[in-house]
């Protein structure tokens, strides 16, 4: 009888945690609605939120939430899950809009003129008709706010010469990127076999288009017009109604088809701190804005960035050779920051800073060494250091004399 106990003991103990044991195994697996007449050298170590208690974006495919300046992926399902993403397509188009502005390759009024196939572009639109011209600006807003794909597909044939070339653009894009899950064979997001993407994907290709400020104050108005003070002047309403009903956000692209369903990726910014979240194959816009709200409320109510250290804060002052000034400030070329919780014990983190020798002529953001942010003897990012103001090179006289100076002290 004891030995009988004794192996029904043995066998609970030996039950029992099998049954509780938690699976841990990753799963990695347009018409737009609403459409009336949206420092990669800065990357935080990036860990999953473990709490199994979320229960965020249940009926969602797959979703993500990070911090944009960090990159700290907060929450994600399914995140690396390959599904057809819709009109959320077009930021990738305005990254390189954007990118194209500012490296003096489009300027914001230029005058654009839509092509035969741009104005025959169904879905959501702005009508553009054959021949119109309208500013690079306004088409900027009508695939911000109104996710025209008329107005995508103009913006492309300018900067690509035909879409299929902006399409291999946005496509290398995605790789400099490292976009593993991504794939587009259009700019607007129509519905194509081989045009897709994942919520961690959007989420990285959103936060490098936050870094360009200017989008925001497109993707963040709720409405607007275009072909001001003519006979066609058209009313823009913002298909992301989170822009005017949620404090903070100000961005950035919804979707839908019928094969996607209800997709958006938004951002939101409250003190100092961006959260970017996805959510992909909603039943319901409905569902789609309530489940985002939830993960910027869980977002902003459990954590907080804090700053290491500014772009402002001056690190050392470091010679110049053959510098028209002799000494520079070195600065931090982007903010540095860290994502903690709202409660319980803080991050210990530290920095070194590893400079390269510095020569005259160097300009303001360009780079002049590493700063490494460690943690637990570990670097968990690194980004560039820089020179707070240019220095242009000295005159041959001026090294002359400062050589001489030099000589003199030396023999004293």
């Amino acid at each position: 009888m004891k030995k009988l106990s004794f192996m029904v003991i043995l066998l609970l103990c030996l039950w029992i945690p099998f049954v509780y044991c938690e699976e841990t195994t990753p799963s990695n697996s347009n018409q737009e609605e609403g459409t009336t007449g949206d420092s990669t050298n800065q990357s935080e170590n990036s860990s999953t939120q473990t709490d199994v208690s979320l229960n965020l974006a249940s009926n969602a495919k797959s979703a993500i939430m990070l911090e944009a300046s960090t990159g700290k992926i907060i929450y994600e399902k399914n995140s690396e899950e390959k599904l057809p993403m819709a009109s959320m397509t077009k930021m990738m188009t305005l990254l390189l809009i954007m990118e194209n502005i500012e490296d003096g390759n489009l300027k914001w009024d230029e005058m654009i003129t839509a092509s035969e196939q741009a104005a025959s572009m169904g879905g959501s639109q702005i009508f553009l008709e054959v021949g119109e011209q309208m500013s690079v600006e306004d088409m900027v807003k009508g695939i911000c706010i109104g996710s025209g794909n008329d107005a995508a597909v103009a913006m492309a044939e300018r900067i690509g010469g035909t879409e299929e070339n902006f399409v291999k653009m946005m496509n290398e894009k995605a790789s400099k990127l490292g976009l593993k899950n991504t794939h587009f064979e259009n700019s607007c997001g129509l519905d194509s076999d081989n045009h897709y993407s994942s919520a961690h994907d959007m989420a990285i290709i959103a936060k490098e288009l936050v870094r360009h400020e200017k989008i925001l104050e497109y993707t963040g108005t709720y409405e607007d017009y275009l072909r001001k003070n003519t006979d066609n002047s058209f009313w823009l309403v913002n298909t992301n109604k989170l822009v005017r009903y949620y404090q903070g956000v100000d961005g950035l692209k919804t979707g839908y088809t019928s094969t996607s369903g209800y997709c958006i990726t938004t951002t939101a910014k409250r003190n100092n701190m961006r959260l970017i979240t996805v959510v992909m194959g909603e039943p319901s816009s409905s569902i789609r804005n309530s489940e985002t709200t939830a993960m910027l409320d869980y977002g902003f109510n459990t954590y907080q960035i804090d700053i290491i250290l500014s772009k402002d804060t001056v690190l050392s002052k470091e010679k110049v050779t053959l510098g028209k000034q002799e000494y520079v400030e070195i600065v931090p070329k982007e903010d540095i920051n860290i994502l903690n919780t709202k409660t319980g014990t803080k991050r210990n983190v530290t920095y070194e800073v590893q400079l390269d020798n510095i020569k005259a002529p160097i300009k303001a953001d360009d780079s002049v060494g590493k700063i490494n942010i460690i943690e637990n003897n570990q670097t968990i990012m690194t980004i560039d250091a820089t020179v707070k103001t240019t220095v242009e090179k000295a005159s041959l006289f001026t090294s002359y004399y400062r050589d001489l100076v030099d000589m003199m002290k030396g023999s004293l």
